[in-house]
């Protein structure tokens, strides 16, 4: 028997006596939603061979994609018994969570203060894209403080071809209708980008818009990249050997025989974009309005932790509980093989402290190529989200992000201005505390 301590246990012991954090986002309608978004990579969860629908269907009359009360209230008590840091933030997402009604979020309501721990915050975000908010929403929002994220990808022109409901209709004026009802009522909320061809090289056009139409001071860019099959196949279960390598025509979305879909974002185009912009934040909007990717930039420099968990050296601490009340390493691997269990079985603790859960959140560094470690932006990257680590490096080795080439551009292009932003802020460094984000 070895002596040496496995790295693996260490996080579970750890969590076994000391304070416990995690966080948890929950699907209480599964993957049902009233958009039929063209990029959408939850839709086919649905119908996903020994997904979520095929396991503990809902029950009291529910669809099979609704969170039935007894789950809910599993998840709900095991959620604040697991962690036991100050504060419990229950995030909900979908699918399109509104589906389920205000019913069952105030219900969600009364179980958190029924099961709540004295001196423990909980908080609530809500993921959505705007279509069902009404006043009687935006008032139930806003009287239990729920921070929201609102989907939305620029101007009309660029948010309706690829957003449209289920007959194919535009939703632009709904989205604008809801963003219109959360200001009356003081509703906090922020934006979330999806960033795919069709907008991918209007970035002033999108970032304009955002903060001088839409006026939201938060922002979340999320670069859609969707290998083709990816309805049924997981992330890194692809045939690594097939995998194009980087700057090859293959590893590019206009090709015939692309890896990834024809809507992903190019990496070029996933770098210009965040580095134009970066400027426009820098001269115009620094200090007034947050940019997840720009925040953590940042924030790296102050030796602060990561502000989204792309960029950090490990990941795992954020699981996805399904309408089954089935827990996933992560929303983007809601995969047969990437299910921990089931609230019914088990805790939702010992599922996220688990040793499967444990080993995947080291993977994303303890697999990173000989070609990352020896990048100068190793310590900002960290070889991003390893579900998009799709290509092969120049010499061959799997596993690099499909988004290489752009996120270097950007990295070089504002590393050095992050720096000298940090070099301010540093007398201030608490403002770039981590902070919620929908």
């Amino acid at each position: 028997m070895s002596l040496v301590p496995d790295k693996y246990d260490a996080p579970r012991k750890l969590a076994a006596t000391g304070e416990r954090n995690f966080h948890a986002m929950a699907k209480p309608a599964g993957a049902r939603c009233n958009l039929d978004c063209t990029y959408c990579f939850y839709l086919s969860k649905e119908t996903l061979p020994g997904g979520p629908a095929a396991g503990r269907a809902g029950a009291d009359g529910l669809g099979a994609g609704d969170m039935n009360a007894d789950t809910l209230e599993r998840f709900v008590r095991q959620y604040i018994a697991g962690v036991t840091g100050p504060e419990v933030i229950f995030s909900w997402q979908g699918g399109e969570p509104t589906l389920r009604g205000l019913a069952f979020f105030e219900e969600v309501v009364a179980l958190q203060k029924k099961h709540a721990r004295p001196g423990q915050r909980i908080e609530n975000d809500l993921q959505t894209n705007g279509v069902l908010i009404d006043e009687a929403w935006a008032r139930f929002l806003k009287d239990n403080r729920f921070l929201v994220g609102l989907s939305i990808d620029g101007p009309r022109a660029l948010h309706d071809p690829f957003r449209v409901n289920k007959g194919g209709a535009p939703t632009f004026d709904k989205v604008m209708n809801a963003a219109a009802l959360l200001r009356r009522f003081g509703v906090p909320f922020n934006a979330l980008v999806s960033v795919h061809r069709g907008n991918a090289k209007k970035p002033l056009d999108v970032y304009r818009f955002l903060r001088r139409e839409l006026g939201v001071t938060v922002i979340q860019l999320v670069p859609i990249v969707e290998p083709r099959g990816f309805e049924t196949t997981a992330p890194q279960a692809h045939d690594s050997a097939r995998a194009p390598l980087l700057g090859s025509p293959q590893a590019r979305p206009e090709h015939a025989d692309s890896i990834v879909t024809d809507w992903s974002v190019d990496p070029d185009d996933w770098g210009s974009f965040l580095s134009r912009v970066f400027d426009e934040w820098r001269r115009k909007d620094l200090g007034t309005a947050l940019v997840t990717h720009f925040e953590t930039l940042v924030a790296r420099r102050l030796g602060l932790p990561a502000q989204i968990c792309i960029y950090a050296e490990t990941c795992g601490k954020a699981v996805v509980v399904e309408h089954d009340g089935s827990v996933f390493s992560c929303d983007h691997y809601v995969y047969p093989e990437h299910r921990l269990g089931n609230l019914h079985e088990a805790t939702l603790a010992d599922l996220v402290f688990s040793r499967a859960q444990v080993m995947f959140g080291y993977a994303k560094s303890d697999r990173l190529p000989a070609y990352c470690r020896g990048c100068e932006a190793l310590a900002d990257c960290w070889g991003e989200c390893p579900r998009n680590r799709l290509i092969r490096t120049p010499d061959g080795e799997p596993g690099l992000n499909y988004l290489c080439a752009g996120l270097k551009r950007f990295f070089r292009h504002a590393g050095p201005v992050a720096d000298e932003i940090a070099a301010d802020l540093r007398p201030r460094t608490p403002a770039f505390a981590p902070r919620r984000d929908a």
